[in-house]
């Protein structure tokens, strides 16, 4: 006799149109029964439009009906939110004192390699008004989806990014809002958003301690943050200001990220500290957490985001930090 497994994992192979993740990735399989050879399949209809509905009420009938002992099949629908579908291990959010410290860089860098490793992962792109990542990522095609949510586009790896630069006409339109609109975005972005089946959401948020910062950590059930600087003065002590409103927040630091730490002279291989002598144990020390990487500078990383191939980039500094972060934040869970 079929299983619900069973018929869970030829589901799998079912991509959604629009996201092109599973409809078991995409958490819409709601409900599997079985009746005297019949099959009843309930999916929800969050985020899918009438004529993805029907599609997938096609594919999904003739799926189910090919599986052994099966010999009819039904599907309906059942309405359902976004939030109530989405089912995320951890949320991480990347945050910094200041600005132009390279905070949507390292978000995107941990999202590729947790996507290499296997991870399923999202980015939320919260810095509303100066938003990078699509860029980086070269996605530029405007959200699926209905009016009952919003179905992300999907990278090359597969990471899941929302951001407002998707939604604008242009993506060099200026987005002049005021704080809470602001905040009612990034809102909207975590509740309205089918996120589906996450291992890491992570969120890149805007620089500084105010209103849209806050937001996130008042509004989402953040598993901790990380905080990016470089090593200019100035950057040290402004992180400061981050940490401390994460302490005040109650949220826990997984660990602190150098970026721009060193360059590497082509010739000779010699590490130069452009921007003068690493901060990082210091700033591990004020975090009170793991120094986890120190990111350093490399024109072709810098290419490769100006041509929105960023997930064709690999170093040994970024293998090396993504694995401390991944140990960090499995010891944050324990």
């Amino acid at each position: 006799m079929i299983t619900k497994e069973q018929t869970m994992e030829s589901l799998e192979a079912i991509l959604v149109p629009g996201s092109m993740r599973s409809l078991v990735k995409l958490n819409l399989v709601r409900n599997i029964a079985f009746s005297n050879g019949k099959a009843s399949i309930t999916l929800a209809s969050t985020a899918l439009n009438s004529k993805t509905q029907g599609w997938l009420k096609t594919k999904v009938t003739s799926t189910v009906k090919a599986l052994p002992g099966i010999e009819s099949a039904e599907v309906d629908f059942t309405e359902a939110k976004p939030k109530e579908i989405n089912e995320v291990k951890r949320i991480v959010a990347i945050m910094s004192g200041k600005g132009g410290v390279g905070k949507s860089l390292v978000t995107s860098l941990i999202g590729i390699s947790l996507a290499r490793r296997g991870y399923e992962v999202g980015i939320l792109d919260a810095d509303i008004t100066g938003p990078s990542i699509p860029r980086m990522f070269g996605i530029s095609e405007r959200p699926a989806g209905s009016e009952t949510g919003i179905l992300p586009p999907l990278s090359r790896l597969g990471v899941e990014i929302m951001s407002i630069n998707l939604l604008l006409p242009n993506e060099d339109d200026a987005v002049i809002w005021r704080g809470p609109l602001i905040g009612k975005m990034i809102t909207q972005f975590w509740e309205d958003v089918l996120w589906g089946k996450l291992d890491y959401l992570l969120v890149d948020l805007p620089p500084g301690t105010a209103d849209a910062p806050l937001t996130v950590m008042q509004s989402l059930p953040l598993s901790g943050v990380i905080i990016v600087f470089s090593p200019q003065e100035l950057a040290a002590m402004v992180v400061r200001k981050a940490v401390q409103m994460a302490q005040k927040m109650n949220i826990s630091i997984i660990g602190v990220v150098e970026n721009m730490s060193y360059f590497l002279l082509p010739d000779s291989g010699k590490r130069v500290e452009l921007f003068g002598k690493s901060k990082g144990t210091e700033m591990a020390k004020a975090a009170g957490a793991p120094l986890l990487g120190q990111i350093p500078i490399d024109p072709l990383l810098a290419q490769l985001c100006d041509e929105g191939h960023i997930e064709r980039y690999d170093s040994e500094a970024v293998t090396n930090f993504a694995d401390a972060f991944l140990k960090a934040a499995a010891n944050e869970s324990e």
